[in-house]
């Protein structure tokens, strides 16, 4: 087995999900991810847990969804149990075929998440962790060769967290002392209102509130937004390419939505339920070891000189004690690029400037 798999896996285990003896761990194994799965297998036998593994594959997903008759039971029992008594779920992403769902019906998708919100929370509540292995699929959505992609993803993946971890923390706490950010780019002129809120330093552990490895991004839930905003980061979601979206809000909701490719997808996301038509994430990337879009939001909102905004539900971890956030069925981020003509500001006082932080060389102030 290659040795960068087994890093991967530990990194995963150790850092990540700080997983210790009697855990009770699920982990979800998606197609192709087979020496992954084996290598997080071997981590958590080593440490003690007690392990669970389960199938999740997006054509299996696809035959089901595309049988069914679309009246689905709320949260069955047998699923909603297996996640109430996990204490870490483990999901290793990777696919055979990044479309395979693109012909189950949007409407079907919805009343699915619908049906699942119970079991969403009950995983959510976890110590639950995201990660990819490299398959030929996602490298051939990234426009990569095979090895080519496999070094993309270990770069992105096998960092020096704690260190990053300290450079972001620089971030989390301008975002936390600020009520303004405001973000100018090409097509944007977007303001967001953030105080009161705690930003999360998602530093790819959950002892940071954070759930994606490789992660290193800064993030927030905004309780307002006024202004428009295009994004140009090219994306796949729900299997269907999705270009250049425009969304124009006003006190807080989403009034207005177009896209150049894919405005069928964005249509069905915002018409998803009433927590849909509002932002629940602001994330700015940080991660210098992702240097291209690959199609992958996983690594793709991550990505250094990027700003993603998320249509859908907030998380937690950014609100006060006893404060609902936005609440959905879905949490659909969007991407754009700062590294072009562009600039960050929180409070008035410009953070980011080109993609550029102040503390970076070559930021212009």
């Amino acid at each position: 087995m290659d040795e960068r798999v087994r890093e991967h896996a530990e990194t995963l285990v150790d850092w990540s999900a700080r997983i210790e003896a009697g855990d009770d761990v699920v982990v979800s194994v998606d197609e192709g991810t087979h020496d992954l799965a084996v290598a997080v297998a071997e981590a958590l036998g080593e440490r003690g847990a007690n392990v669970t593994t389960v199938y999740a594959s997006e054509e299996v997903q696809r035959a089901y969804l595309r049988a069914h008759d679309g009246e689905f039971d709320e949260d069955p029992a047998h699923e909603l149990s297996l996640y109430e008594n996990a204490d870490s779920v483990l999901s290793l992403g990777g696919g055979r075929n990044t479309a395979a769902t693109a012909d189950v019906p949007g409407e079907r998708t919805q009343r699915y998440g619908r049906a699942r919100e119970g079991i969403r929370e009950a995983r959510l509540a976890t110590d639950w962790v995201s990660t990819v292995h490299p398959t030929r699929s996602l490298a051939q959505q990234a426009g990569m060769a095979y090895a080519e992609y496999e070094e993309f993803v270990y770069e992105a993946t096998l960092r020096d967290w704690e260190s990053l971890a300290e450079e972001m923390d620089q971030l989390k706490q301008i975002l936390d002392d600020g009520e303004e950010v405001r973000i100018v780019n090409e097509g944007t002129d977007l303001t967001l209102f953030v105080d009161g809120r705690t930003a999360v330093n998602s530093a790819a552990s959950v002892a940071y509130d954070s759930h994606n490895l490789p992660s290193g991004e800064v993030f927030t839930a905004p309780y307002d937004t006024a202004g428009v905003v295009t994004f140009d980061v090219p994306m796949t979601i729900r299997g269907r390419d999705v270009r250049d979206v425009k969304l124009t809000f006003k006190d807080g909701v989403v009034v207005d939505w177009e896209a150049a490719q894919g405005a069928d997808v964005i249509d069905e996301i915002i018409q998803t339920d009433g927590g849909s038509r509002q932002l629940g994430e602001l994330g700015i990337g940080m991660n210098r070891g992702i240097d291209r879009p690959t199609g992958r939001i996983l690594f793709d909102e991550k990505m250094a000189g990027t700003v993603h905004l998320a249509l859908g539900r907030a998380y937690d971890a950014n609100l006060p004690d006893g404060e609902s956030g936005n609440d959905s069925a879905v949490h659909v981020d969007l991407i754009t690029d700062m590294t072009g003509d562009s600039r960050l500001a929180v409070d008035g006082e410009v953070i980011q400037r080109n993609g550029v932080f102040r503390w970076e060389d070559g930021f212009e102030g």
